[in-house]
């Protein structure tokens, strides 16, 4: 049941560090398919558009029943993909919903707001107060999300193993590093503990 969890701020290189991750160890990289997956599962794609909606854009209200059905199936989603092993989730909540099982890494992705911000306005051509729009928006709802539904508060470090600000740590030696603790955690919950 290896698995790696990430989370990751708008901004922060994350998804690029994942994909980069998930090519390195050949693992499978999921991530919206969970929503579509769990939309389906639940029969919920009001709440799956909802989650998608960081700017909430298209005013979606679904019922506490949807969101309740929609919750307990991305939760079954995410530990099958656990359960079948050598998977990156990011992130749907999975350091909360892998919390505790053995063989797993947390990861968290991060970078100062200002310099999230230069580098959505680059990515999407849009202005600095655009993208400042959209950072914020983005924290936000994720964390609104994450509090709301698992009572816990997303940036708190506690729940990850690794927390890597990329205002520093370039792609490359984020995913280097990410792999040598993702080794380090195989090689210690493999090995049988010494006799007494």
């Amino acid at each position: 049941m290896p698995a790696i969890t990430l989370s990751r701020k708008v901004g922060s290189l994350g998804t690029e560090i994942a994909r980069s991750l998930a090519d390195g160890l050949g693992y499978r990289m999921v991530w919206r398919e969970v929503i579509n997956e769990a939309a389906c599962r639940a029969c919920t794609p009001e709440v799956a558009l909802a989650v998608i909606d960081d700017l909430g854009l298209l005013g979606l209200r679904p019922s506490g029943k949807a969101q309740r059905a929609y919750l307990q199936s991305v939760r079954q989603v995410i530990e099958q993909l656990a359960a079948d092993g050598s998977v990156i989730v990011v992130g749907r909540a999975g350091q909360i919903i892998l919390r505790g099982y053995p063989n797993m890494l947390h990861v968290r992705i991060t970078a100062p707001v200002a310099l999230r911000i230069e580098r959505v306005a680059t990515r999407h051509t849009i202005s600095s107060a655009a993208a400042k729009a959209r950072v914020e928006s983005s924290d936000r709802t994720r964390s609104t999300y994450i509090q709301r539904h698992y009572h816990v508060d997303w940036d708190d470090p506690k729940l990850y193993d690794l927390v890597i600000n990329t205002e520093t740590i370039p792609v490359q030696l984020a995913r280097d590093l990410i792999v040598r603790a993702w080794e380090q955690r195989l090689q210690t919950t493999s090995t049988p503990p010494s006799p007494s």
